[in-house]
């Protein structure tokens, strides 16, 4: 097979970070095309910097520097790019940084300008799948232009709504309305997620379907007329609808209904005339029955699972038909040969409702060995910052059937070590070893229907021993011991240490249902409400003097791209509010001070 630099490619920057910058690199380097790395503040010795043969820092600026297209730009004709791949995430589904890399005279290593905007825009991509003969979910045929009318569609069709961004994806202006009285906080929550993240507020409706598998294609498409269908994947095991595992071929689909997706989602790109690396996800109901829900114009977090399976490098795909070559395989070349199966080791507490938790990795050793593989951007010392995703790792093995795939994960995750901040390793051994994921019988809501998984019971965060009121440490202490010349590895949980912060204000032994962002109690110290994670005030629901209930939103927090709500503590008033809207807050700090009602009426001493 013709090599990219020979035929024309020779350097290529990444206009990302993290594990997908890496993996683009390393693609590259096989390839002998030479690469470059863009960077933010504090990231100068970051995974994806070292990796690249050249690195340019990204000014300073508001918002996030990796959203910078001129930035962007001018870095590509400094460093003498002769094509950009956008990962995934950022601008990778944006259609005027398409536009703009082609009109600086650059490949762009993905699908056409018009093709990301028909599919990006989830109401135009409904209705190319209508006329492709794909049935889409059930929804608006547009988007929806106020909350009234919101309401009287939802009053029309019924309960429950899903309201979702129209520029979206990835879990990102997604909500969901139960009953009428949730739909004025899910249309306000999606389309205010929508016009941060994608710039652009407008949101449609769709019936939210209870308890569908979430079924997603790969799908490729070359200069040359070839469109080919690589099988689907399993990506049912989710939070706040964004994925924590990912598995090829899915438990749920037959012979039949594989090939009738393969052909539904072939017909859909042909239609368009897709060129390059994209996936078409569809909802699939308990009667077999599925719907197009979306079609993502970039190459996925969990193509790996797809690559093990197959033994086709698909990055390596992205990059030759970008540079005009045929695709390197048929539809003959893509059956799945065994079962793949990707965990997200991401810095995030379970125990609190998967809450983000940056920090540095104190200590990190990947796990090895046959069917084994760890795509990461970290090593031991590197920090996981606030600014963006809480990704640490993907975990992927594969075996040569479903129970050898789950087998091998087990050994993988228990051989894992990430430290210096909570991780969801432990989560997703759990998640191994419940009967129904072993039988592969889950859902979307498999999480919410099974909240044991989420949280052991163990440990859940700091907590004030209740009889002598000292602060008990975050982490438990590990400790190797020998006793008569036998080794012993043991864990203490709870030793009291004095200087530990204030403690979480209770303890939940199930966590609460949730849709779409986090809702969670803060934490606290007496009548004082603290921030339980670092981010950003995205909105402030109360004002000083208000009486709330305990449970009541406080404020927004966005944290490592997650939405966090902070809810009251208690019952009382707000006799101190320390957050406005835009500031950044820490763990730890107040964010409000609730007393009683009638301590807050007393007039001043």
């Amino acid at each position: 097979m013709s090599s990219s630099a020979d035929a024309g490619i020779r350097r290529v920057l990444v206009a990302n970070r993290g594990e997908i910058a890496v993996r683009v690199f390393r693609a590259c380097r096989e390839l002998g095309i030479s690469t470059v790395a863009i960077y933010g503040a504090g990231e100068e010795s970051a995974s994806h910097v070292r990796y690249a043969d050249d690195a340019f820092r990204l000014p300073d600026g508001p918002g996030l520097p990796y959203l910078n297209i001129d930035a962007v730009l001018d870095i590509g004709r400094r460093a003498g790019a002769d094509a950009v791949h956008p990962g995934y995430g950022f601008l990778a589904e944006n259609a005027g940084f398409a536009e703009a890399i082609r009109g600086a005279g650059l490949r762009f290593i993905g699908p056409s300008a018009d093709h990301i905007e028909a599919m990006g825009d989830k109401v135009r991509a409904r209705e190319v799948a209508s006329k492709a003969g794909i049935q889409p979910v059930p929804g608006t045929p547009g988007p929806v232009r106020d909350l009234d009318s919101a309401i009287a569609w939802a009053a029309e069709h019924g309960y429950p709504v899903a309201v979702k961004a129209s520029g979206g994806g990835g879990g990102r202006g997604f909500r969901v309305a139960r009953v009428e009285a949730e739909m004025a906080d899910a249309f306000a929550g999606s389309s205010g997620e929508a016009e941060r993240y994608f710039s652009n507020p407008n949101v449609y409706l769709e019936r939210y379907l209870e308890r569908p598998r979430h079924i997603e294609v790969q799908v490729f498409g070359d200069l040359h007329g070839n469109v080919v269908a690589l099988g689907e994947r399993d990506c049912s095991v989710q939070r706040r609808h964004q994925k924590l595992v990912e598995e090829t071929p899915s438990p749920a689909v037959d012979a039949k209904l594989r090939q009738d997706l393969r052909e539904a989602t072939r017909a859909l790109a042909t239609s368009v005339g897709y060129l390059g690396a994209g996936t078409v996800e569809y909802l699939l109901d308990a009667s077999g029955q599925f719907y197009f829900l979306e079609m993502n114009t970039r190459i996925q977090v969990e193509h790996t699972i797809t690559e093990m399976v197959t033994g086709i490098d698909l990055v390596k795909e992205q990059i030759r038909v970008a540079n005009g070559e045929p695709l390197g395989f048929s539809s003959d070349d893509v059956d799945a040969r065994g079962w793949a199966l990707e965990c997200r080791i991401n810095a995030e507490d379970p125990a609190r409702e998967f809450a983000p938790v940056p920090g540095t990795i104190s200590r990190y050793r990947e796990p090895g060995g046959f069917g084994v593989r760890v795509d990461s951007a970290v090593i031991e010392g590197d920090q996981i910052r606030p600014e963006y995703d809480s990704l640490i790792a993907k975990l992927v093995t594969w075996g040569r059937d479903r129970e050898e795939a789950i087998a091998r994960m087990e050994r993988a995750l228990a051989d894992f070590e990430a430290e210096g901040t909570p991780t969801t390793i432990g989560f997703h051994r759990r998640l191994m070893a419940h009967p129904r994921f072993r039988a592969g019988e889950f859902s979307t809501t498999f999480l919410t229907d099974f909240p044991e998984i989420v949280q052991d019971g163990t440990w859940d965060g700091p907590a004030s021993h209740p009889e002598s009121g000292r602060d008990i440490p975050e982490e438990p202490i590990d400790l190797l011991v020998e006793v008569n010349g036998r080794r012993f590895q043991t864990v203490i949980h709870g030793l009291p240490q004095a200087g530990v912060q204030p403690a979480v204000a209770g303890r939940r032994s199930r966590p609460r249902q949730h849709q779409g962002a986090g809702r969670r109690s803060a934490q606290a110290m007496g009548e004082a409400l603290l921030s339980p994670i670092q981010g950003t005030v995205l909105r402030v629901a109360v004002e000083e003097g208000q009486t709330v209930e305990a449970g009541d939103l406080i404020c927004v927090v966005e944290a490592m791209k997650m939405e966090n709500e902070l809810t009251a503590h208690r019952t009382g008033v707000v006799s101190q509010l320390s957050v406005d809207q835009g500031q950044t807050v820490t763990i730890g700090a107040v964010v409000a001070t609730i007393t009683d009602g009638q301590a807050a009426a007393m007039p001043p001493a």
